[in-house]
């Protein structure tokens, strides 16, 4: 025991024991497998008694969503899937092999019970990755694998973007019923806390029903569980991007009927704005399902672009009566009593109405009398006072009269052109009140309809 460089320190040993203890756990280990799996068959259900069925224990993890195809109704997630089942023919004492309480082993060497998915949507039909097994001492296999699993579901769109799903992954075994393997849950909903938030949807729960189903095929109860995934849809996405841009187009139909009549716009403005509508309505149609239900935005779709196609043929209507012409009949005595009167207060139309009507018509009398009057008195008086200079006396009488001939047509057509200008005048003022009353009108349509809308959607 010399204190010389050269000597070891007594504290050094451990360090060279040690690796030879390792060694002697992994000979332990390896001779333990050995005699595990000398005698074994992965073929057979592991029981002592093959009349008692064997119990096997199932707890799913949702860790993500990763898409929800709702035209095609397949949810993808990725999913942790654990099952627990005790083999009788993989049992030893610890003692005989240095304390090893648990070894990890492939799946591939033990029975596994063959638990599948039974919605499953994916064409490829794969199944769990290929992962070790726990195997403990009493028997006792654990087995977690990930899958990602195409299932199908049954979507709802009645209320869409407001909408929410349910979704259930039925899982159970394929060939083994109720007398020989008993599936039960380990816990009562899945298992969320290492779920990964998804941006489209939120996870609302994830509860889980055992299941004892008898099928036509066969007269044994076959055992499932079944996780119902609550989903409901974030909805922001697309109130910005669909449902905000249609109730702002929306609001520009009844302005249509706001635009003068003499601009050349107004059935132009329709038309834009239902073709508009019509781009965000086949945009909604191409990622939904071609069911029977139709979502709650694209009613709101419908029920605008019919409102705006109605806009558009009033639009027409009135456009006609604004452009009546000088032959056009007079305005009928219930319309005018009706529009001219009444609705003309109710829209508070005073452009051409009682407040302006008045003055204009005495200034365009005054204005048609003089026209009418001025130009052929002077023109009379100096016809007059020439043929006075010119013939006698006894022949002025004639020539007066065919004077007045002629002032009196001119007078009368400048009074059938006033009562062509009122009577078109009249029309305009029609075509004016109409177009007020039915923007109103529009405009309430929308701003129930979009109440309408949001109150369902709540």
């Amino acid at each position: 025991l010399g204190r010389g460089p050269g000597v070891p320190r007594p504290l050094q040993l451990p360090l060279r024991v040690s690796p030879g203890c390792r060694g002697a756990q992994g000979r332990l280990a390896y001779k333990l497998l050995h005699d595990l799996f000398a005698n074994y068959s992965s073929a057979l259900r592991p029981v002592e008694d093959t009349d008692r069925a064997l119990n096997v224990t199932l707890q799913v993890t949702l860790s993500q969503i990763i898409d929800m195809d709702e035209r095609n109704q397949v949810l993808t997630s990725y999913l942790w899937v654990r099952q627990i089942w005790l083999d009788a023919h993989l049992t030893w004492d610890t003692d005989e092999y240095g304390g090893i309480d648990s070894i990890r082993i492939p799946s591939s060497y033990v029975w596994r019970p063959d638990i599948i998915l039974y919605n499953n949507a994916d064409e490829h039909f794969g199944g769990s990755m290929e992962t070790n097994v726990v195997l403990r001492s009493d028997g006792h296999i654990m087995w977690d694998s990930p899958a990602i699993t195409k299932s199908s579901c049954k979507v709802d769109v009645s209320y869409f973007p407001f909408d929410g799903q349910r979704c259930r992954l039925t899982f159970g075994s394929w060939t083994y019923n109720g007398n020989q393997i008993d599936l039960r849950n380990q816990l009562d909903s899945g298992d969320l806390t290492d779920f990964v938030e998804n941006v489209e949807w939120e996870v609302l729960g994830m509860p889980a029903t055992r299941n004892v189903i008898t099928y036509g095929c066969c007269s044994e109860p076959y055992p499932d569980v079944t996780y119902t995934l609550l989903l409901r849809r974030r909805a922001s996405f697309y109130i910005f991007n669909l449902l905000l841009p249609c109730i702002m187009v929306s609001f520009l139909a009844p302005l249509g009927f706001y635009l003068p009549a003499d601009s050349g716009e107004k059935v132009s403005l329709g038309v834009t704005v239902l073709l508009a509508l019509t781009v965000f309505q086949l945009l909604v149609a191409e990622s939904m399902p071609p069911s029977e239900s139709v979502p709650l935005i694209g009613k709101y779709y419908i029920a605008t672009m019919t409102m705006i196609t109605a806009s558009t043929a009033l639009t027409i209507f009135i456009m006609n009566v604004h452009h009546c012409g000088p032959g056009a009949r007079p305005v009928p005595p219930w319309a005018r009593r009706l529009i001219l009167h009444h609705m003309a207060r109710l829209c508070c139309v005073y452009e051409v109405g009682e407040s302006c009507k008045s003055p204009q018509r005495a200034l365009g009398g005054r204005g048609g009398v003089g026209d009418a009057g001025g130009p052929a008195e002077s023109a009379g008086e100096g016809q007059v006072g020439t043929e006075v200079g010119a013939c006698p006396w006894d022949h002025c009488l004639c020539h007066h009269d065919s004077l007045l001939r002629n002032v009196g047509y001119i007078a009368g057509c400048f009074r059938r052109h006033r009562a062509n200008q009122r009577r078109t005048g009249e029309w305009k003022k029609v075509a004016k009140v109409m177009d007020r009353f039915f923007m109103w009108v529009f405009f309430l349509m929308v701003f129930l309809m979009s109440v309408l809308v949001l109150g369902n959607a709540a």
